[in-house]
């Protein structure tokens, strides 16, 4: 497991090696990369990025499982690491939460600014987004806020829960569009994408049941995958589509399922 201490601790331990070329994750047009959540089992940051790499996967949203503040020389280290390994470092995950300071909201585009990440995906509570907008502003970085399936107030779980968080904010307030929790919540996210092309950062590609069902392998659930999909490829609509894998059980292997989830991405767009 990944703790928030070995975050820092990775970074710093950086052996630098020559860049390699860029990893090409791009099908029929289509980015396709992970949330380095996916990984979460696997026992460092190096290992995730070893794993993407033998996957091929080549665009990484960084999952932020912290909250120590590491010097900011040692969180360039993690950009360099996804450098070295040919992979996109395309946003960075960081949690805006009722209670943060203004020193810990700004904190998340320190960071991000730091690792030269211009897109920040959140799973945020609605009323901060005026709080959260002052800085997107201020350091030119957008925030793509990320939706569960808990329907609970102040938490992004519908469309109105966006409406109301980007009503009058900035260009730099945007979507990250689960359409897992978005189906399993009862929601169409094939008809929300056309819909809100223009506002989505990322979207996360998982599979669930609906009526707030279980996660389940690509394919074997309620979400129109291939649907969305199709509707990247044919709109040539520049968001990717980032892998988060979530269905494991303990005995998985969790490189080989993330594998499996991206080999149906392919097959998919074929």
């Amino acid at each position: 497991m990944i703790t928030r201490r070995d975050f820092a601790k990775f970074a710093a331990a950086a052996v630098a090696v020559p860049a390699l070329s860029a990893i090409d994750s791009k099908f029929s047009g289509v980015m396709i990369g992970a949330q380095t959540y996916s990984f979460r089992t696997l026992p460092s940051l190096d290992d995730c990025i070893a794993a993407m790499k033998e996957i091929g996967l080549g665009y990484a949203e960084l999952w932020d499982n912290m909250r120590s503040y590491p010097p900011m020389d040692e969180i360039r280290g993690i950009r360099k690491k996804f450098d070295d390994a040919g992979i996109d470092l395309y946003a960075f995950n960081y949690n805006f939460r009722d209670g943060f300071t203004d020193r810990q909201i700004e904190q998340g585009f320190l960071m991000a600014k730091a690792m030269g990440v211009t897109r920040i995906t959140s799973s945020a509570n609605v009323d901060l987004s005026p709080r959260v907008d002052k800085y997107a502003e201020q350091y030119k970085i957008y925030v793509g806020y990320h939706n569960h399936d808990s329907m609970k107030p102040n938490e992004f779980s519908t469309p109105d829960d966006w409406k109301k968080a980007l009503a009058g904010r900035s260009k730099y307030a945007g979507i990250n569009l689960d359409i897992g929790h978005f189906t399993a919540a009862n929601f169409d996210p094939v008809s929300f994408l056309e819909e809100h092309h223009a506002k989505i950062l990322t979207l996360h590609i998982k599979d669930r049941k609906k009526d707030h069902g279980p996660n389940m392998p690509l394919g074997q659930g309620d979400t129109n995958i291939k649907g969305v999909l199709e509707v990247l490829k044919t709109k040539k609509y520049p968001i990717p589509a980032m892998i988060e894998y979530e269905y494991g059980k303990p005995g998985m292997d969790t490189v080989a399922e993330v594998k499996k989830c991206f080999d149906y991405c392919k097959a998919a767009l074929a």
